[in-house]
């Protein structure tokens, strides 16, 4: 969250990789973080938390669903790269969000893929009141499926293992658009 906070303050501290660092990266890699995180241009991990090369292990997926590919991911990150933190991070204006609640709300069609992705975050935005005023809507979508797929990686085998022996933290949080700030939610 600090590399956070220098990039919304405008004071990174990454100009660009060290030779030297990238030649001993080249050798093996030890992030301190995992990241499942949505693909949309506007959210790039490591700009957003002022991180470089090596820090970081990002797994990037539209509206950062998890899938088996995904699981796989994360597995590999917890099992071979031993990284103590796992972030899910969804962020303001989500076009998946955005279509997964026309899709429950109205009942509104994508094209063959895109529904398969919409299916998949469908149950974590059963909660989400279709009367609320729209941008509180939206708001409430994108933390609830932050938390879905929370709760999919948490509901795993391997998952509940490492939660329930404190070996890894899953954390979630939403990137805001406008000010560049990262919110850590609320368990």
């Amino acid at each position: 969250m600090a590399g956070n906070a220098r990039f919304v303050a405008g004071e990174s501290v990454r100009a660009g990789p060290d030779r030297r660092a990238l030649l001993k990266l080249a050798e093996s890699q030890r992030p301190f973080a995992t990241i499942l995180g949505c693909s949309d241009s506007r959210v790039p991990p490591e700009l957003l938390f002022d991180c470089g090369f090596g820090d970081l292990f990002i797994v990037r997926v539209a509206g950062n669903i998890v899938s088996a590919g995904v699981l796989g991911s994360l597995q590999y990150a917890g099992s071979h790269l031993r990284t103590p933190l796992f972030l899910v991070l969804g962020h303001e204006g989500c076009g998946a969000v955005q279509a997964a609640l026309a899709r429950r709300l109205r009942g509104v069609k994508e094209r063959a893929r895109i529904e398969v992705l919409l299916r998949s975050m469908l149950p974590g935005l059963a909660g989400v009141e279709g009367a609320l005023p729209r941008a509180v809507r939206f708001r409430a979508a994108v933390e609830a499926n932050v938390r879905w797929s929370m709760r999919q990686v948490a509901e795993t085998p391997e998952g509940r293992r490492v939660l329930r022996e404190r070996s890894a933290m899953l954390v979630g949080a939403v990137y805001e658009l406008h000010t560049g700030r990262v919110r850590i939610l609320d368990a």
